[in-house]
């Protein structure tokens, strides 16, 4: 508006004739919308787009038949009930917002069937969910005991005297008085220690955990709630889990690393595929690497992924940024699958994995290239030698191309950059790691030189010649000199700390 104002301004001055409004605002009309469409058409035209359907369909066929799914947000549940409700795709498994599972207008709806999926397994009435009713319910831990979870739930669902907050509150010597009538009436969580049994013969009749297995499952799951209060989602979870008896698979869609989120049984997760399904055998997650978690049943997860397809990830379209992020999954837990199958030397399996995340995923549209080493040890470890070498040269030219324009900054603003520089030049340094470790002695011969020169790039940050501080490449090491860098980074730390 204020633009076409300012052109007709200006031609006022040069012309005078009174068509010169209408011309100038009928030439932007025909003009501006024509020169959006054609430089950001393509950028935007999503029409032969399937990535995003593609991977809502793993998402579901990653589950066993008639499986219930807990989801977390809007990302992980609307193409799954899009592929269910328009595609027609897996409408045995029942998909369960957590978020939505605080309302009780959404668990009414959960508890009645849909499509081809049964109802959740739930002993809980309306009644006692409904809103206003145990939305939270504190814990008050009166006792260290382990209770069975049939009897917990059955304590914080009475409406006996003694489970309610007045009763604990009057015990503990408080003065009732001071606080709200419906929270005196609320219930409260006696003990923070809850046991889930485990029925053997049910988990291997059903398939959540094969015979070869037996000997792995627990008799019974331990949890410890690790907040100071169960929300309803979460009391709703349990009550499935509950009621279900291990006779329909119970699954996770991951995206979040919260203990709640998978209702304080992370320990007990296997990977298929895209979620993680909940199985009574005890797999801990390592403190050193939390986001890695459950077990992997290689077999079964290999044929799931080489099953899938893949839409047109991969091929001539415009990756958008979600796209690319959803690379991040993918990467990360077929990376999983190959090791699991190394482990088990299943070499040829794991290089087709290994080939199958290339394919889908190339360097050039993904991104992420931290994520890429595993991949490349993968090729070294099947004896794959030259897919290793080409793989590292296609992740390497990318840090290369990143420190090479920032080396064509300012100092100034190589300075305000410095935490990039540093981290790219660590994740470099990684990477030529990985040459040493796999004793590729001719490549890493080279490969050391050339991350050389691009450190010297940054010398000055250094005040030293890197030739004449550092280990030599012909000594098969990397340079030390980065702790230069690092140096600089913690002073421009520091400096920022003082200024606030």
């Amino acid at each position: 508006g204020f633009g076409v104002y300012a052109i007709i301004n200006f031609l006022k001055q040069k012309v005078d004739s009174k068509l010169i409004a209408p011309v100038v605002i009928g030439l932007c009309l025909l003009l501006v919308p024509g020169i959006l469409a054609a430089n950001n058409w393509d950028d935007h035209d999503r029409s032969g787009r399937k990535t995003a359907l593609a991977m809502a369909i793993h998402y579901l066929e990653s589950c066993a038949p008639n499986a219930i799914l807990f989801t977390i947000g809007d990302n992980d549940s609307f193409p799954l009930w899009y592929a269910q409700e328009i595609e027609g795709v897996r409408r045995d498994v029942r998909v369960v917002n957590t978020s939505l599972f605080q309302t009780d207008w959404y668990i009414d709806q959960m508890k009645r069937k849909a499509y081809t999926s049964e109802p959740i397994p739930s002993q809980l009435t309306h009644e006692q969910y409904r809103y206003g009713t145990r939305d939270v319910i504190t814990l008050r831990e009166i006792s260290k005991d382990t209770l069975m979870i049939d009897k917990f739930l059955e304590f914080i669902t009475s409406d006996h005297p003694n489970t309610k907050m007045r009763f604990v509150l009057q015990r503990e010597g408080y003065d009732v008085s001071q606080y709200p009538e419906h929270y005196l009436n609320s219930n409260y969580l006696p003990t923070k220690h809850i046991r889930i049994p485990v029925d053997k013969e049910e988990v291997i009749a059903n398939g959540t955990v094969k015979p070869e297995n037996a000997d792995l499952i627990v008799p019974y799951i331990d949890i410890e709630l690790t907040s100071r209060a169960l929300y309803k989602n979460r009391l709703l979870m349990l009550d499935i889990i509950a009621n279900n008896n291990w006779e329909r698979p119970i699954y996770f869609s991951g995206g979040a690393f919260g203990a709640d989120d998978y209702i304080w049984m992370k320990d007990y997760l296997q990977l298929d595929g895209l979620c993680y399904r909940l199985v009574p055998i005890r797999t801990p997650v390592s403190p050193n690497n939390p986001f890695e978690m459950g077990r992997v049943e290689a077999d079964d997860m290999y044929e799931k992924v080489m099953s899938w397809d893949w839409g047109n990830s991969g091929e001539d379209i415009y990756h958008d940024t979600e796209t690319r992020k959803n690379g991040i999954t993918y990467r990360g837990n077929l990376a999983r699958l190959i090791e699991q199958l190394i482990n088990e030397d299943k070499l040829e399996k794991a290089e087709e994995v290994a080939d199958l995340a290339m394919e889908k995923m190339p360097v050039d549209i993904f991104g992420f290239y931290t994520l890429l080493e595993p991949y490349i040890s993968a090729y070294y470890e099947v004896d794959a030698k030259d897919k290793a070498r080409k793989l590292f040269q296609d992740v390497s030219e990318k840090y290369q191309e990143k420190l090479k324009y920032y080396s064509g900054l300012s100092i100034e603003n190589q300075t305000r950059y410095i935490e990039e520089i540093v981290t790219d030049i660590e994740r470099y340094r990684s990477l030529v790691d990985l040459l040493l470790i796999y004793d590729d002695r001719e490549l890493a011969l080279q490969e050391t030189e050339i991350f050389n020169n691009y450190l010297q790039l940054f010398s000055h940050f250094m005040g030293d010649d890197p030739s004449e501080t550092n280990t030599s490449a012909e000594d098969l090491d990397l340079p030390m000199t980065i702790d230069s860098l690092e140096s600089l980074l913690e002073a421009e730390v520091d400096s920022t700390d003082s200024i606030e």
